[in-house]
């Protein structure tokens, strides 16, 4: 058994796939409820198209005891600072926190109250969607990055998830990648969020095909100024490829605007508007979605 324990803060669909993996690569999972669970443990089961497995997991309260040395952040993004705090004076002083969470921007307040705790990202192309409670269906196999933008070194923590069946790969460029699906996520998410489509809409009706080409020349100005020049470049064709890829699909802001919760666009197209507006950039077309998905009240 591998002594890493690992606490994951997030039982959606990312986070019981990650806890999956984990425990299959031989760590000790724990996850993280808002509520006080009835057991102190439960079974996990993932389905996939040929199979489905079940793992036990360990389960714990978010304002329960116990040191925290190995931390994975899954939340929304609108939901990982405060999550942090929740467990803040459970996390070791030198404990790794691992953000796999949707956006940018929420890292910043995090380190402010936890100055001496080293913050890993990671971005996963993984198709993973939720059954129900502690029941997932991991629906397509991609990429997952994992990396420090603080230039700290590759972490012995790694080893373990390059155990798990996952492609895991350490990427020393990680807010290139963040920042990569981010664009992607400004050009995607907001428009399906406003009209009620599924991302293939995008590219079949004319006038949402035009949206999105406006988004992403401002996306692709934004980013050519913040010095990511390769999404710049190729931004058009990346987000139809996507689109085309995910033709079937509802975003994420789709579906948290449909079942009335908050959503993540003050971490995606209101972080790409704050960038902009340190390089004296006006974006009149993100401007205009972001605005719109606030006025949904959510």
């Amino acid at each position: 058994m591998n002594s890493n324990h690992w606490h994951i803060l997030g039982a959606g669909a990312m986070g019981c796939l990650f806890a999956s993996q984990l425990v299959e690569a031989g760590c000790r999972v724990t996850l993280l409820l808002r509520h006080r669970p009835e057991a102190s443990s439960s079974s996990l089961t993932v389905d996939s198209e040929n199979s489905s497995n079940e793992l036990t997991v360990q389960l714990d309260h978010a304002a329960s005891t116990g040191e925290i040395n190995h931390l994975l952040i899954t939340t929304k993004a609108q939901d990982a600072v405060d999550a942090v705090k929740s467990i803040a004076p459970r996390i070791g002083k030198q404990a790794s926190i691992l953000f796999a969470t949707n956006g940018m921007g929420y890292a910043a307040a995090v380190k402010a109250f936890m100055p001496d705790n080293p913050i890993y990202y990671a971005t996963s192309t993984e198709g993973a969607y939720r059954l129900d409670t502690l029941h997932i269906r991991h629906a397509g196999r991609g990429i997952t990055r994992i990396g420090s933008a603080e230039g700290l070194p590759l972490p012995s923590w790694h080893e373990d998830w390059r155990k798990t069946s996952l492609d895991c790969q350490w990427d020393d460029d990680i807010t290139t990648a963040l920042w990569h699906k981010m664009a992607i996520n400004c050009a995607i998410n907001p428009l399906t969020a406003i009209h009620q489509c599924l991302n293939g809409e995008l590219a079949r009706r004319k006038q949402l095909k035009q949206e999105v080409g406006n988004l992403c020349d401002e996306i692709a100005e934004v980013s050519l100024a913040a010095g990511f020049d390769t999404t710049a470049a190729t931004l058009h064709e990346d987000v139809a490829a996507v689109i085309a890829g995910t033709a079937n699909n509802r975003s994420s802001m789709l579906q948290d605007v449909a079942a009335g919760r908050s959503t993540e666009i003050d971490f995606i197209t209101g972080y790409l508007l704050r960038t902009a507006q340190k390089y004296s950039l006006d974006l009149p077309h993100n401007k205009n979605v972001f605005n719109k998905v606030l006025a949904l009240g959510l």
